[in-house]
C-alpha cells in the first residue's frame, strides 16, 4: 500500500484514516482506536499527514513527526467546505485529503510542548481574571443594595482593601 498523503480525523475513542496515493485515488479508509493508531501509522511508510485542528492535533502532531512523517494541520473553517455528504467521521476524514491537496491551503503551525504550556497558562489566566471581575461585580451589586457603593476601578478597590 503506498500511501502519499493521509488524513485522520481525530476524535476521543475512534480515529477515521484516509490514505491516497499520489495520483489522488483511495488506498486506505479504516476506523482505528485510540490504543492502536500510533501502530497503525508507523507500520505505514513515511508519508505526509494531515489533521484538523482540535484538542490533542498538537500532540499526535509531534508523535507521528518523531516516526519521519511529514505533519500538517487544517483549521476547521477550511476543512467544512469540502465536505460533501452528511458530516460523519470517515465524510471528514475525506474532506481533510481533499483540502489538503489544494495548493493554495493554509496550514496551523504545530505547536512544542513548550508553547503548549505557555498558551495554556495564558488561558487559565485568562478565565481567573474573567471569575475575578464577575466576582468583584457581585460584592459591588450586592453592597450597592445596602447603600455601599465602590470604585468601579477593580484595581482601586483591592488598593482599598489591602489585596
Amino acid at each position: 500500500m503506498n500511501v502519499a498523503l493521509l488524513s485522520i480525523d481525530l476524535a476521543k475513542n475512534t480515529f477515521q484514516l484516509y490514505g491516497v496515493d499520489e495520483r489522488g485515488h483511495p488506498v486506505l479508509g479504516r476506523r482505528v482506536s485510540r490504543s492502536k493508531l500510533l501502530e497503525t501509522v508507523v507500520c505505514l511508510p513515511c508519508c505526509r499527514i494531515v489533521m484538523e485542528a482540535c484538542g490533542g492535533a498538537h500532540y499526535w502532531a509531534r508523535r507521528f513527526s518523531a516516526m519521519g512523517h511529514h505533519v500538517q494541520i487544517i483549521a476547521p473553517r477550511f476543512v467544512k467546505p469540502f465536505v460533501k455528504s452528511q458530516k460523519n467521521d470517515r465524510n471528514d476524514a475525506e474532506a481533510i485529503v481533499e483540502a489538503a491537496s489544494r495548493p493554495t491551503m493554509r496550514y496551523v503551525a504545530v505547536n512544542s510542548v513548550e508553547q503548549q504550556d505557555i498558551q495554556s497558562m495564558h488561558r487559565i489566566r485568562s478565565l481567573l481574571m474573567r471569575d475575578r471581575i464577575a466576582q468583584i461585580n457581585q460584592i459591588r451589586g450586592l453592597l450597592a443594595e445596602y447603600g455601599v457603593v465602590i470604585a468601579l476601578d477593580v484595581a482601586a478597590w483591592l488598593d482599598a482593601h489591602g489585596r
